[in-house]
């Protein structure tokens, strides 16, 4: 049975891996363990990251549809409401830019949601 050194596929493995590292501060970004470690924790944080993106972008579109409504003189909730009894299948998101971009077509939506 002949011998196998597995060197060149570790190497390999641990450049990819110190490659994704770079930038890191101190050790965590030339020493395989070190690296190891912080890469785990940068990515579990990446992910946090893009879920907790998500909720701060719908926030964010509560908050313009709220001001946009207050100025057409009704609250969020009542405006939410009415738009779901009218059965308009807007999202938050088209909602915020309709209120941002066309306030004419927003006010049409209150006075829909009214009714």
């Amino acid at each position: 049975m002949s011998r196998v050194k597995r060197g060149t596929v570790t190497k390999k493995r641990h450049k990819r891996l110190l490659k994704k590292c770079k930038g890191f501060w101190g050790l965590r970004k030339n020493v395989f363990t070190r690296a190891k470690e912080t890469l785990l924790r940068a990515m579990a944080s990446a992910f946090k990251g893009r879920k907790l993106r998500k909720r701060d972008m719908r926030s964010l579109f509560v908050t313009r549809i709220n001001a946009a409504a207050k100025l057409n003189k009704v609250s969020y909730s009542v405006f939410m409401h009415g738009l779901k009894m009218a059965n308009v299948q807007l999202d938050r998101k088209m909602l915020s830019q309709l209120a941002i971009c066309e306030p004419g077509i927003f006010a049409k939506l209150v006075g829909l949601a009214k009714n």
